[in-house]
């Protein structure tokens, strides 16, 4: 009955929900291409592809996702030489990243809507050897349907927030029914284990494994040289000491631009790079650096710069570049947990031996954010006041940043591993 009942409402409120993402198609764009796999129709190519060989689906909603993803089909590829895999994503921004990154010898598709109908033609198509989901992508119909397939469904790098627990445990029949279909469930913490737990996961399925995300921190040497090399044409002096806010929501580019006016006086040599998480907020971001009375520079017309003086921001108006600019950095604020709730991976720049400052809502990292803060590699502060005094302190001590991110980088190397435990978990 519950299976009836989900599909039913699903529809329902599928269809409620359609204008929004209509708007967001609309307003970020990149979706109007193979839209239609959406629905499970795939193009004559796309199936003979498919069915060339035997596949494992393997599926990621977005951008974080799919950066474990495409890592953990390296490292699975590595094990086992001769498997071959279909990947799907939910977003365009993760299509695009997806269709950048993927071995010639896989198939990128974007996720059907998991209606029972589509699905199961999709399933007909692909006819997967084992499914592997990422994170929390719990898709009723496509684990019931494969399930009954008898096709191993997999977690890789589960987690699970307090809300979405909390949600859940209103859904526990359901629930239960669809993790007891997955196996091995390999979580990142204890926390996410114990909520898996107590929404119906069978105990002997559930394997805390550490979060893939350590592995996925890579770094990109001719990457890092462009954004260098960025920072030098639009003349950011050597001993210049640089802030920089990456995956910024709205109201954090506010709080970064009053703080620097604000410091800028007593640390002339301070320089600020703001890079938001959603490129389309552009001009929204442009607005508030004008507001302000700050000249600006924007990434994507950096060639066209001939200014002799340095202006007091480099805007990254770009995608796919934050990474590379954490390089440049000294001091690096990660973006939605000062006034968003969520957070942003402060993996990334840890990788860099930079020193990290994150606001208090981190809880998309529960697996991470205490493996930093037990011997104190990252700084966490609790509002805009303890922001601007911890920024402070780390201006006026270039020992303290140095320590602060040597142990930061420290913490990435010796966590790294999840992977190839999860891998080989899997056989």
């Amino acid at each position: 009955m519950l299976w009836v009942i989900y599909n039913l409402l699903f529809p329902i409120v599928f269809l409620c929900m359609l204008p929004k993402f209509i708007s967001r198609m609309l307003k970020r764009g990149g979706y109007g291409q193979h839209f239609e796999q959406r629905i499970g129709h795939f193009g004559t190519q796309t199936k003979a592809r498919l069915r060339e060989h035997e596949r494992i689906w393997v599926h990621a909603v977005s951008v974080g996702e799919i950066y474990v993803a495409l890592r953990f089909i390296k490292a699975y590829r590595s094990a086992h030489p001769d498997a071959h895999f279909a990947l799907s994503t939910t977003t365009s921004t993760a299509h695009a990243i997806g269709r950048k990154e993927i071995d010639e010898r896989d198939v990128l598709f974007y996720f059907p809507v998991d209606l029972p109908v589509i699905i199961n033609k999709v399933l007909g198509i692909i006819n997967p050897v084992r499914i592997v989901l990422m994170e929390g992508e719990f898709w009723p119909n496509l684990i019931r349907l494969a399930d009954n397939r008898g096709i191993p469904i997999s977690l890789v790098n589960g987690r699970m927030s307090e809300r979405s627990y909390k949600g859940y445990l209103k859904l526990k029949s359901l629930t239960a029914d669809i993790l007891r279909r997955i196996n091995p469930i390999c979580v990142q913490g204890d926390a996410d284990a114990q909520r898996m737990l107590g929404i119906g996961a069978p105990k002997e399925n559930v394997h805390i494994m550490g979060t893939v995300k350590f592995d996925v921190a890579q770094r990109d040497p001719a990457g890092e040289q462009i954004a260098a090399g960025v920072m030098g044409k639009v003349n950011v002096p050597d001993d210049a000491v640089v802030l920089l806010g990456g995956s910024t929501w709205p109201g954090e580019e506010e709080v970064l631009c009053k703080l620097y006016k604000k410091l800028r006086p007593e640390y002339p040599n301070l320089f600020l790079v703001i890079v938001p998480r959603h490129v389309e907020r552009r001009d929204e971001v442009m607005a508030c650096f004008e507001e302000h009375g700050l000249s600006v520079v924007r990434r994507s017309q950096v060639d066209d710069f001939q200014g002799l003086e340095t202006p007091d921001l480099l805007f990254v108006d770009t995608t796919g570049e934050l990474r590379n600019f954490y390089s440049t950095a000294d001091i690096i604020f990660v973006g939605k947990s000062l006034l968003e709730h969520g957070g942003q991976n402060p993996i990334e720049p840890a990788i860099f031996g930079k020193a990290v400052v994150v606001g208090p809502n981190m809880e998309n990292f529960p697996a991470v954010m205490p493996v930093f803060l037990k011997n104190g590699s990252i700084v966490q502060v609790d509002g805009i006041q303890t922001l601007e005094t911890a920024i402070v302190e780390l201006l006026a001590s270039p020992a303290k940043r140095a320590e602060l991110g040597e142990r930061a980088a420290g913490i990435v190397e010796i966590n790294r591993g999840a992977i190839e435990r999860t891998i080989e978990l899997m056989g």
